[in-house]
């Protein structure tokens, strides 16, 4: 029997910063995030007993795109399965990886719990149903469940989250405008004599043109100037990649 998908931790990890960066370069009405039963987050009726997560997931619709996120601790699990047997069965042992993701696994215990939270992206188009697999099923038998009856097209996946067979190829040098392109600029170690400007030897050699103060002046500075470019261009960070790197700096992701 094929085993179904889990989802590492790492890719957990990945997921939340697809999200983060998802939230800061999409379109706010094309692509939403979630919070799974709102300020109850996601846990079993015993200790939630007025969640209803049928009537939350009533309450939106859902597209391509769009993350779920789960609040919730290590005394529940997050699976996510496309087949109707699997959900109304509440078990998911001989599930097929084609059709059931485990996102987070359970850590079952009545003492020790770590809070986690775990961002899911919806991927495919059409119904998907979510539970937690926890205790042999008996927190979604109690509630912890609920079914999307059908995932929108909306505006389609962003290419972060395309398998990378349908994300669009990057763009080939040969169709880069040489214009828009920054020369390629040799800058002399010695800026008092630059190649082939006055003050080198060839022209000492010629006769009379080391005397030429303001030619030399003007080598000096133009090759200082692109020093000084590309410098500035060799060292830039784009607003996104600092975000970027400030968020993995919070969720403690080494780099």
């Amino acid at each position: 029997m094929e085993e179904r998908k889990s989802i590492p931790a790492a890719a957990g990890v990945a997921m939340m910063m697809m999200m983060v960066m998802i939230s800061l370069t999409g379109s706010a009405a094309a692509y939403k995030n979630y919070t799974v039963g709102d300020s109850l987050g996601w846990y079993d009726l015993s200790e939630k007993p007025t969640a209803d997560y049928q009537k939350w997931a009533d309450s939106h619709n859902f597209s391509l795109g769009d993350f779920l996120i789960f609040n919730t601790n290590t005394n529940h699990s997050v699976i996510q399965t496309s087949n109707l047997t699997t959900y109304q069965q509440c078990d998911y042992d001989d599930s097929l990886e084609a059709d059931t993701t485990q996102w987070s696994s359970g850590d079952p215990s009545n003492t020790a719990t770590v809070p986690v939270t775990v961002a899911v992206p919806l991927l495919h188009e059409g119904p998907a149903f979510f539970f937690s697999g926890d205790y042999d099923g008996d927190q979604c038998r109690g509630g912890q469940r609920f079914k999307i009856p059908s995932v929108s097209h909306g505006q389609g996946l962003p290419d972060g989250l395309k398998p990378p067979s349908e994300q669009a190829p990057a763009p080939n040098s040969d169709d880069v405008d040489n214009e828009d392109s920054a020369p390629d600029t040799t800058v002399p170690a010695d800026f008092s004599h630059p190649k082939g400007g006055p003050g080198s030897g060839g022209s000492d050699a010629a006769g009379g043109g080391g005397d030429d103060d303001s030619g030399d002046d003007g080598s000096k500075e133009k090759s200082a100037k692109s020093s000084l470019k590309n410098s500035g261009e060799r060292f830039a960070v784009s607003p996104l990649k600092l975000v970027v790197s400030g968020i993995l700096v919070m969720l403690g992701v080494g780099f």
